[in-house]
């Protein structure tokens, strides 16, 4: 019977060791799986920081566009000003 003894000693030493590994398989894979999902998150953040930094290039072009329409209306009105001041004091 001590043979039987040892080999059920020795299985049961299997058993945890087996359970040792299993739980490090199953935290690296939690471990890798965050990586993933961060690497998955960080992609997504870089996509959404181009689309923003193209809709903002995109409304600093068009309030330039306007900037520079009312700007050349004020600077036509300016030339209208002394022209609309001889008329009246004649």
């Amino acid at each position: 019977m001590p043979k039987l003894n040892e080999i059920t000693g020795e299985i049961k030493a299997l058993h945890t060791r087996i359970d040792g590994v299993e739980k490090e398989v199953a935290s690296l894979r939690s471990e890798t799986m965050t990586k993933f999902e961060a690497v998955e998150v960080d992609g997504r953040l870089t996509g959404l920081d181009a689309k923003v930094d193209v809709k903002f290039d995109s409304l600093r072009n068009e309030m330039n566009s306007r900037f520079e329409a009312v700007d050349s209306r004020f600077d036509s009105l300016e030339a209208r000003i002394p022209v609309m001041e001889k008329k009246v004091t004649a």
